[in-house]
């Protein structure tokens, strides 16, 4: 656990996804940052640059307003039997699904720039580029799972996953956006891998 000025905070899955966003965030903040030469490039890159930046100060944030919806999450759990514990789950389930569609939200929003540093940016550091995909793709991961877990948490107040679909459509079609964002981002670093690791000729 690390120890904070506010007391203990409990590093979770939830928290480690915001961590992996502000990765990835950071690292495509020094690529774009050793790229573009001025011109219409660099202009770009430059704005690649200030969006990761504010990315990874929100990341953070995001980091530890996951943890405190895991912590929520966990307490109504604990409750004894009944219809305050079954109030006190659903409550917890869907406020944590949010915060982690939120945070995939915004790491979906971050393939853009980080492809087109693939393409367009400092060709020397593709390695980075595909470390930060890495990231990012742990990120999404984990948004996708924590959103589906919450939902799927809902059962054990004795709703269906089909009545928690209809309850929650956004919520429920975050889990498939976050499917393919894994999937444009598979697609992308197949494409650069032969850049980044020519010795792997598999």
């Amino acid at each position: 656990m690390d120890q904070r000025a506010g007391g203990v905070h409990r590093f979770t899955g939830r928290s480690g996804t915001g961590l992996m966003l502000a990765v990835a965030a950071s690292l495509t903040s020094m690529v774009a940052g050793y790229s573009g030469d001025g011109n219409d490039d660099g202009g770009e890159a430059a704005e690649i640059r200030t969006r990761a930046q504010a990315l990874r100060r929100e990341a953070l944030q995001l980091a530890d307003d996951d943890a405190s919806a895991s912590k929520a999450f966990g307490a109504a759990f604990r409750l004894d039997p009944g219809p305050e514990r079954d109030e006190a789950i659903r409550s917890a389930s869907v406020k944590a699904a949010a915060s982690s569609a939120v945070l995939g939200k915004r790491a979906t929003a971050a393939i853009d720039d980080l492809s087109w540093l693939a393409t367009r940016g400092n060709r020397s550091l593709v390695a980075d580029v595909v470390v930060a995909f890495g990231a990012l793709r742990a990120a999404v991961a984990g948004a996708r799972t924590n959103v589906s877990f919450d939902l799927g948490s809902l059962r054990s107040t004795g709703t269906g996953l089909e009545q928690v679909r209809r309850q929650h459509p956004d919520l429920w079609a975050a889990v498939e956006n976050l499917n393919a964002a894994m999937d444009r981002i598979d697609e992308v670093t197949a494409a650069i891998d032969h850049r980044a690791a020519p010795t792997d000729t598999d």
